[in-house]
Order: structure tokens, then C-alpha cells, then sequence
């Protein structure tokens, strides 16, 4: 299933991502460092959800409070949410 999400606070303007027996795939973020979230989505590729959460789930960019990564485990964590109220 596909995923999309609009971030807050980072320079990306939204994300996009796919859940797969438990593991992420297809991450592509919408503007942001083009070399960190590429970098971010091929990291991920292939992990399981939880496991990219616990690892991206904090990081931090200046003072923003959030990162791109950040966002994306916030994503993981509403996509997750979503498939448990199905």
C-alpha cells in the first residue's frame, strides 16, 4: 500500500512511501537536501517499519525540532495507525 504524507517543519514538502509485508520501500520525499533524503530512502529501503521508526524517530535538523528523517518516521508511525484502524 501506498503512503503519502505532508511534513512539517523540514524543507520537503511531502513524502511518499510503500508498506510491504512490514517492510519499507519506495521512499521518495518531495524537495528537502536532494542528497540526504536520497540518501534517507535507500537506508530504509528493504528495513522494517519498526526498525527505521526506532532508528530515524528524533533526529533533529538545526532547531527546527525535526529532521526529513524525523518526518519520516513520523509517516511510518501515522501509516501503521491507519492500517490498524482498518
Amino acid at each position: 500500500m501506498t503512503f503519502q504524507y505532508r511534513t512539517k517543519g523540514v524543507c520537503a514538502r511531502s513524502l511518499s512511501f510503500s508498506i510491504e509485508d512490514g517492510l519499507v520501500t519506495g521512499v521518495q520525499f518531495d524537495g528537502g537536501c536532494g542528497g540526504n533524503t536520497q540518501g534517507v530512502s535507500r537506508l530504509v529501503e528493504g528495513m522494517p517499519v519498526e526498525e527505521a521508526i526506532r532508528r530515524l524517530e528524533g533526529i533533529q535538523c538545526g532547531f527546527k525540532g525535526t529532521s526529513c528523517p524525523d518526518q519520516l518516521a513520523r509517516a511510518l508511525k501515522a501509516a501503521l495507525a491507519e492500517n490498524n484502524e482498518q
